[in-house]
């Protein structure tokens, strides 16, 4: 039964899932933000190509040198925006090189052929794969797509579309085999050793908000979140890039000027306060920052104006009021303790859509994190001694 876990096919993980929406790596950043407001999806794909053109039969192999070489989200627009230059000139900003905003970090991304095995997948994942690229075909055409691509294919690498297999997808695949790892399963996560406590992200509640930027960006590469302690270390909330993806580009504004304390307040609730949103602007106006309070300002409208409607038309308003409602607009910690068992925190982590949990103890002090890479390589072991 091992064997067979193994072998499967990501194909099967892939079932339902929808098309990348991709952007070509010749696009600006301020291109970028435009697909995201418009799609209302969190993640764009970033190819190497221009996948939008239609390819004749006579240039078909030079698509196949098309690559995603990345994802963005609007939390990689909101850290760039939160840099002094580009603060003082927004516009300016949004004309610079989506390449700007992929990490610098080899191998986040991984194309595997639909044919690859489970063990294929977790073996990238283990090895720094935060995503896995995936061509979605028919049942039908399958085979004869991989063996001898259709000359009329117009998209990347000859196939139509793509999608993403991630480390959620995996884990929530060997949830529903959890019989096989008995008594594994119910170990304690201390038990296992696969209590993360060196690469923790924290910052204190009082210092300033732009102290989160290079841990917000390390952050959204580990699929993790930065943990806000008090004085004690206990923990008291997080800053996490599911959070900031659904606010917009303006919150650049609040990090450049809030503690981290406030800035949680601004965006708890999806709707900043008033007082706030005033006192962002007081200091913005003291560093002369004027471009970036106009951008504020224009947010703020369209905030207003979005909260007070009782319906939601299509576009921008429609956008915000939906990711306003969203389970985890909040900035609340989700944890467990070193003694939860392996399943009961898989299932935290699946059902509040994180790819990590805190560990605390009973009064709150943080210990460390437990994340996806580390339960997939206790399956990983364990399938490998049952083999």
């Amino acid at each position: 039964m091992a064997v067979s876990l193994l072998a499967r096919e990501v194909s099967d993980l892939c079932l339902g899932k929808p098309a990348l929406r991709s952007l070509s790596v010749s696009a600006t950043v301020g291109d970028a933000l435009s697909s995201l407001r418009r799609s209302g999806d969190p993640y764009l794909s970033v190819w190497s190509c221009d996948h939008h053109c239609n390819v004749s039969r006579s240039k078909v192999a030079d698509v196949n040198e098309c690559r995603c070489i990345g994802k963005i989200c609007l939390v990689d627009v909101i850290c760039f925006l939160c840099k002094e230059d580009n603060l003082k000139n927004p516009g300016r900003a949004l004309q610079e090189p989506v390449s700007v905003l992929l990490p610098k970090v080899p191998g986040l991304v991984r194309h595997l052929e639909p044919n690859a095995s489970l063990l294929e997948a977790i073996d990238f994942i283990l090895e720094g794969a935060q995503n896995l690229v995936i061509p979605i075909h028919s049942p039908f055409s399958r085979k004869k797509l991989i063996h001898k691509p259709s000359s009329n294919s117009t998209l990347h690498n000859n196939r139509d579309k793509y999608c993403w297999l991630t480390q959620e997808d995996i884990i929530r695949y060997l949830l529903n085999c959890i019989g096989l790892f008995s008594p594994t399963s119910n170990h304690a996560v201390e038990d296992l050793n696969i209590i993360d406590t060196k690469s923790i992200l924290a910052v204190c509640y009082d210092e300033p908000a732009s102290s989160l930027l290079p841990l917000i960006s390390q952050s959204l590469v580990k699929q993790t979140s930065v943990a806000v302690l008090d004085i004690d270390g206990k923990l008291t909330g997080e800053i996490s890039p599911y959070t900031l993806n659904s606010c917009n580009e303006s919150v650049a504004a609040a990090i450049a000027t809030l503690s981290t304390g406030d800035f949680m307040a601004y965006i708890d609730s999806g709707v900043p306060p008033d007082d706030l949103i005033q006192l962002v602007k007081e200091r913005l106006e003291e560093r002369n920052l004027r471009q970036a309070v106009e951008l504020l300002e224009e947010e703020s409208v369209i905030l207003s104006s979005s909260s007070s409607d009782e319906e939601f038309g299509p576009g921008r308003s429609a956008r915000l009021a939906r990711h306003s409602s969203r389970v985890m607009m909040n900035t609340d910690a989700i944890v467990c303790f070193p003694w939860s068992s392996l399943v009961a925190v898989m299932i935290q982590a699946l059902s509040h859509r994180v790819n990590y949990v805190w560990v605390i103890e009973d009064d709150g002090t943080l210990v460390g994190i437990v994340t996806f890479a580390g339960m997939m390589k206790v399956f990983r072991e364990r399938l490998k001694s049952m083999m």
